[in-house]
């Protein structure tokens, strides 16, 4: 962080700091106007005046009042107003203690709606400006009476722009955060339902032919020793009920299939024993990644160790997707007690690497990564690292443990 951002980011945590610096610097600027005479003896050029004591005061008085224009902007204006006024009609030569009326009406038009902004710049710029023209000691055309109708305009319609824009900018980041949390909402309904007749479908499937192979399975072991033709019988029925509820069971499995996918595995699943070829594809395709590992060989189930390489999977591919062509990437699987800890570091921008819920192209990488890693019984956390670029952590139990029940809050495995 740099020391403008640290100043600035102190600056919104003491608002009071701001506004006692801007009104001494409003004092000084009164200040140091109010001891030059633009106009000079005698029709000349530009000389030193000095301001009487009134000006002086109400110099003081009004920037002083500034301290307090984010908790009462209204009384801060009508305050600096009635300075503005007195000094206008009262001191001669003039003082620029309008600036402080300036500055107080800024904050009205900033914190306020549009409608209570035209009426109160126009109320100010009317009384400002009438009062020193007609009752003040310079002509009514005077620069000193022109300027202050341009600057009490120019900081109400400055003001409304402000205010306008941060209110457009909290209306986006609103939308923005509700968008997001309709989409997960939805992205977890869809999933439930999608279990739901999944469940559905396999107890169809499979209460049916099971409880059929199981009754005549009872069949055949009952007269296998005096009517062996019957036992034949009934064991062709155990063969094709069970043939029925294979084929049943593949096609159910092969709705969640995608497009392109094979028919079947043929191959062994996937474990950190095969880290270092998913790793050399990722170098195949540019990217840097190292690796260190201190599980001192430590054997897994196979369902934690095809958890473990689908996170460090899933992980690269998104520093490739989304951390950009100069990333690099760090890989460590560290055996911890009775955990396996693996940690996934990258040092890119991460644009859109970092949010929960759906990605660039309708996926659920990170939420698929934590419910997978939930199913065996483990915890993931994944987000954006400080000073720059990505993290994924996982730890995974050593040995198999019970999914927790589910709950509030308690992903739902992805099936899709």
């Amino acid at each position: 962080m740099t020391p403008l951002q640290r100043a600035r980011r102190h600056l919104k945590a003491h608002p009071l700091v701001l506004d006692v610096a801007l009104a001494a610097a409003v004092l000084l600027c009164m200040l140091g106007a109010s001891f030059v005479d633009p106009h000079g003896k005698h029709g000349g050029g530009w000389t030193a005046r000095t301001p009487d004591a009134l000006s002086l005061v109400l110099m003081v008085l009004s920037s002083a009042a500034l301290t307090l224009r984010r908790r009462a902007p209204m009384k801060v204006l009508a305050f600096t107003g009635v300075a503005s006024l007195v000094e206008s009609v009262t001191a001669d030569p003039r003082a620029p203690v309008a600036m402080s009326a300036v500055i107080a009406l800024y904050t009205v038009a900033s914190t306020t709606d549009r409608p209570t902004t035209l009426r109160v710049g126009l109320l100010t710029m009317t009384v400002l400006t009438g009062s020193a023209m007609l009752a003040g000691p310079l002509p009514w055309y005077a620069q000193e009476n022109l300027g202050i109708f341009a600057w009490t305009g120019m900081a109400a319609t400055a003001g409304d722009a402000v205010r306008s824009r941060r209110g457009f900018i909290d209306a986006m980041r609103e939308r923005a955060e509700r968008a997001e949390r309709t989409r997960e909402e939805e992205a977890r309904r869809r999933v439930a339902e999608e279990r739901l007749r999944i469940a559905r479908d396999l107890h169809d499937v499979v209460a049916h032919h099971i409880a059929l192979v199981n009754v005549q399975a009872g069949v055949a072991a009952h007269v296998m020793d005096k009517r062996p033709d019957q036992a034949k019988e009934a064991l062709a029925h155990v063969r094709e009920a069970s043939r029925s509820a294979l084929n049943e069971l593949r096609a159910t499995v092969g709705l969640l299939r995608q497009s392109g996918d094979p028919e079947a595995p043929t191959e062994p699943a996937p474990g950190l024993h095969r880290l270092d070829e998913l790793v050399g594809t990722f170098h195949s395709a540019g990217l840097q990644v190292e690796v260190a590992r201190a599980d001192q060989d430590t054997t897994l189930p196979a369902a934690i160790d095809l958890a473990a390489y689908r996170v460090i999977q899933e992980a690269l591919t998104n520093v490739q997707k989304h951390a950009g062509a100069e990333a690099k990437a760090e890989v460590s699987v560290v055996r911890v007690g009775p955990n396996i800890e693996i940690t996934v570091l990258d040092n890119g921008p991460g644009k859109g690497e970092g949010q929960d819920g759906p990605e660039e192209g309708g996926g659920h990488g990170l939420l698929g990564m934590r419910e997978r890693v939930t199913a065996v019984g483990g915890g993931c956390s994944a987000g954006p690292r400080y000073g720059g670029g990505f993290r994924v952590h996982a730890i995974l139990p050593v040995k198999s443990r019970p999914r927790p029940a589910d709950g509030a809050g308690t992903p739902v495995p992805r099936t899709a």
